[in-house]
């Protein structure tokens, strides 16, 4: 398990974390600055809402569900995209996380007020976010001292994870040691 928090890295609620707006979810983290702040999106909400609904011309190139999906609590009003790149390229419109990892090196965010067909055949995977998940300096670390929060590495498929219900399952179920045990939690934890 990772000590640290960094962009690329993922935020998996611990069972104790019961806000609903992050119970069981697992957070991409996509900018870290220690007197700035962290902002990151979860990675296994998706809505009822269709990308046809919202931003139509962006639904032939959003990886399945095409639906978008509920990034975090803050300006859930406003969309971020997220989408991987086949190759090394930097293609228009896109722009790479700034994260030494290795699953996320052809990651990046989509400038969604840039026409599509100009990313149409660049890019490989994209997701849709309602808002975002963001923390003050130091808020974050005085949840991860609470509890509330294990930071782990993140695996190339991770982010477009064909079943987003069961990632944070997933995601435990692979680190090593105890916190492997985690994921066979059941949902409520009084029944345990």
């Amino acid at each position: 398990m990772a000590e640290a928090i960094y962009v690329g890295g993922l935020l998996v609620a611990t069972p104790l974390l019961d806000d609903p707006n992050f119970r069981r979810s697992v957070v991409l983290i996509l900018e870290h600055d220690l007197g700035g702040g962290t902002l990151g999106v979860v990675l296994n909400r998706p809505s009822d809402i269709s990308v046809t609904q919202v931003l139509p011309v962006w639904d032939p190139l959003v990886t399945g569900p095409s639906v978008l999906f509920e990034g975090g609590p803050v300006q859930t009003d406003s969309a971020l995209a997220l989408a991987a790149v086949p190759s090394g390229e930097e293609p228009l419109g896109w722009r790479r996380l700034h994260s030494g990892t290795p699953a996320v090196s052809r990651l990046g965010t989509v400038d969604l007020d840039a026409p599509p067909e100009i990313l149409q055949g660049e890019i490989a995977q994209m997701r849709i976010f309602a808002g975002y998940a963001g923390w003050t300096a130091g808020q974050l670390e005085s949840e991860i001292a609470e509890g509330a929060w294990y930071i782990v590495d993140s695996e190339v498929g991770d982010t477009f994870h064909t079943d987003p219900g069961a990632l944070w399952r997933h995601v435990l179920r692979r680190q090593k040691g105890e916190l492997a045990f985690v994921a066979t939690c059941p949902d409520d934890p009084t029944m345990n």
